[in-house]
C-alpha cells in the first residue's frame, strides 16, 4: 500500500497505516486551527485553512478506525463548533461516529432512526441516504439495503459510489447478473479505473465458480477485464493474481486445434470470442513471472516501502506454491 497522509486519505487503508495516522491526533489537537484571541485579532492570527479542516476530518476517520474514541470525539466537537451541527457533512460525520460506537443491534437501530429523522426533514441529503444503506447492511437487512440504494440511484443515476455499493450488495446474494450490471455502470463513469475492471472480472469469475464445467464466456470476460486492469496499472498485484487464476481455469476448456468457422461465428454471435490456448498459456506465464518479481521486490525492501500489503503478498505466494 502506498503511503497515506491526512490531507489526501485514500478510500481504503491497511490497519498499520490507519494506526500511524491516528497517532498524529495529539499533535493536531494541541494546535487548534482557530485563534482564541478576540475579533478582529482572531482574523490576523488564525491558522485556519481549508486543508486544516480536511486534516481534522480524515484524522477523525482514522481515529475511529483504530478505536481512539476520545480523540474522535474531540475532533468531531471541533468540526461541529466550526461548521454547525446541522451542516450536511457534519451530520454525516456524526452519523459515522455513532455507527462506530454502536455495540449492539439496538444501538444500530438508534442510529438508523436518527438517519430516518434527518431524511424526513431533508430528503435530498444524499450522504445520509448512503449512511442509511450502510447501516441496513450492517444490520443484515440486505434486501432493504438493496431497495434503499435502488431508490438512491433513481434520484442520482450517475453516483459511482452507489452503483459500486449496489454491485456488492447483489454479489452478497449471488445475484451475479445484477451485480455485474451495476459494476459495469461504474466502468461507464470510470473506464480507466483498474480496480473497477478487476471488480467486474472477479464477478464474472465468481458467477461461474460453482459450475462444472465453468462457463467459457464468463471466464473469457473475466480474463479480458483482468488484462485491462494490468494494462492500466502494470504493477497491480490483484490484476496479475486474477489473470493467473482465470487462466488456470480456462486452459482445460480450450483446445489446441484451430476454431472452426462455424464455431467462430457462434462465438462472434455471443460477442465473447474465446482466446486461443497459446495466448492464455502466455498470459499465465507472464502473470507468474510478474507475481514472482513482486514477491521478491517486497522481500528486498523495508516494511511499508514496497507499495503492497503483506496479506496480498502471502496470497500471491500461496498461489505460486500450489
Amino acid at each position: 500500500m502506498a503511503s497515506a497522509n491526512l490531507l489526501s486519505l485514500p478510500a481504503s487503508i491497511p490497519p498499520p497505516t490507519a494506526l500511524a495516522l491516528s497517532q498524529k491526533a495529539p499533535l493536531i489537537l494541541a494546535n487548534p486551527p482557530t485563534s482564541s484571541l478576540p475579533w478582529p485579532l482572531s482574523l490576523l492570527f488564525s491558522r485556519e485553512t481549508p486543508e486544516s479542516w480536511a486534516i481534522h476530518e480524515n484524522l477523525l476517520l482514522s481515529a475511529l478506525r483504530t478505536g481512539d474514541e476520545k480523540a474522535a470525539a474531540q475532533l468531531l466537537e471541533r468540526l461541529e463548533a466550526r461548521f454547525g451541527e446541522r451542516n450536511e457533512r457534519i451530520l454525516t460525520m456524526r452519523g459515522i461516529y455513532n455507527e462506530a460506537l454502536a455495540q449492539t443491534p439496538q444501538d444500530l437501530e438508534k442510529v438508523f432512526d436518527g438517519y430516518e429523522k434527518i431524511l424526513r426533514e431533508d430528503p435530498t441529503n444524499i450522504s445520509i441516504r448512503k449512511r442509511r444503506v450502510a447501516v441496513l447492511k450492517s444490520m443484515g437487512r440486505t434486501a432493504d439495503a438493496i431497495t434503499a440504494v435502488t431508490v438512491l440511484l433513481q434520484n442520482s443515476p450517475t453516483d459511482v459510489e452507489a452503483w459500486a455499493e449496489a454491485s456488492e450488495l447483489y454479489a452478497s446474494q449471488a445475484a451475479w447478473g445484477q451485480a455485474i450490471y451495476c459494476a459495469e455502470e461504474v466502468l461507464l463513469t470510470a473506464p480507466n479505473s483498474w480496480s473497477a475492471h478487476a471488480h467486474v472480472a472477479t464477478l464474472h469469475y465468481l458467477s461461474t465458480a460453482a459450475n462444472n464445467p465453468p462457463s467459457l464466456p464468463e471466464l473469457t470476460l473475466a480474463l479480458k477485464h483482468f488484462c485491462r486492469a494490468i494494462e492500466l496499472n502494470d504493477g497491480y498485484l490483484r490484476g496479475f493474481y486474477g489473470v493467473k487464476v482465470v487462466a488456470q481455469k480456462l486452459l482445460p476448456l480450450l483446445s489446441d486445434a484451430p476454431v472452426s468457422a462455424r464455431k467462430q461465428r457462434e462465438q462472434d454471435d455471443e460477442d465473447v470470442p474465446a482466446p486461443s490456448r497459446a495466448s492464455v498459456q502466455k498470459l499465465e506465464e507472464i502473470a507468474t513471472k510478474k507475481l514472482g518479481e513482486i514477491i521478491r521486490d517486497f522481500g528486498s525492501k523495508k516494511k511499508g516501502q514496497s507499495g503492497y500489503d503483506e496479506a496480498e503478498i502471502i496470497a500471491a505466494k500461496e498461489l505460486l506454491n500450489r
